[in-house]
């Protein structure tokens, strides 16, 4: 079995097209999407606007599953026919299902993720902790053997994600990156879902800032 391995795929889409708060055409959005896996078996973390874009990068490896970090349609809008071209399963926190549906309707994820959760990929353990505060099924996935959690629109670099919605907390995201993420070593390299790569060391001195600016 060759070493596992961290693939990035960036894909670009309009998202919010007619819907109340976004400009008529939408708004475009690159996202990160994070492949993990050797050259036999691979998982998936977020399905972000390319269907075809997912699959190639997977190539001929089988796909273990495609791993939601939350609900939000530029996160979840390519999940369903990447799921079936690759003939694999969605998994999704329930607590963010109300967004899911936004996107596809009635069309459900197959699996639940529940905090505590474990994936195996390649020989390695990717756990699931459930982060809320961007959404409040938001999660990130620990990999403690390649050094990284998948921080999904919890953790960027720089700061939180956006918490300008109803059902967002700045208070709640904050709690979860303390307790959850800054908890980790801090060598940890920290990969969203969009934008560049950061450390739990280099967002760790700016906690306080943030909360000073509440955002």
């Amino acid at each position: 079995m060759s070493e596992a391995r961290i693939d990035r795929v960036v894909t670009r889409g309009l998202v919010g097209a007619g819907r109340p708060g976004y400009p008529a055409e939408g708004v475009e959005l690159e996202n990160n999407i994070w492949i993990v896996g050797d050259d036999e078996q691979a998982l998936v973390i977020d399905a972000s606007h390319d269907a075809e874009a997912i699959v190639s990068g997977v190539g001929d490896r089988e796909a273990l599953g495609i791993l939601l970090t939350h609900g939000h349609e530029d996160h979840v809008n390519a999940a369903v026919e990447a799921a079936r071209m690759l003939d694999t399963h969605v998994y999704l926190h329930p607590a963010d299902l109300f967004l899911w549906r936004d996107t596809h309707g009635e069309t459900l994820p197959d699996f639940e993720l529940a905090d505590g959760a474990d994936f195996v990929v390649a020989g390695v353990e990717i756990a699931v902790a459930h982060t809320p505060g961007h959404t409040p099924g938001s999660v990130c996935f620990i990999a403690p053997a390649l050094g990284t959690v998948f921080s999904g629109d919890t953790l960027f670099q720089g700061g939180p994600g956006a918490t300008r919605w109803d059902y967002s907390s700045f208070e709640q995201i904050v709690e979860s990156i303390r307790t959850r993420l800054f908890t980790l070593p801090e060598e940890t390299v920290a990969r969203p879902g969009h934008g560049e790569r950061t450390t739990v060391a280099a967002e760790m001195p700016d906690l306080d800032a943030w909360l000073a600016r509440g955002w």
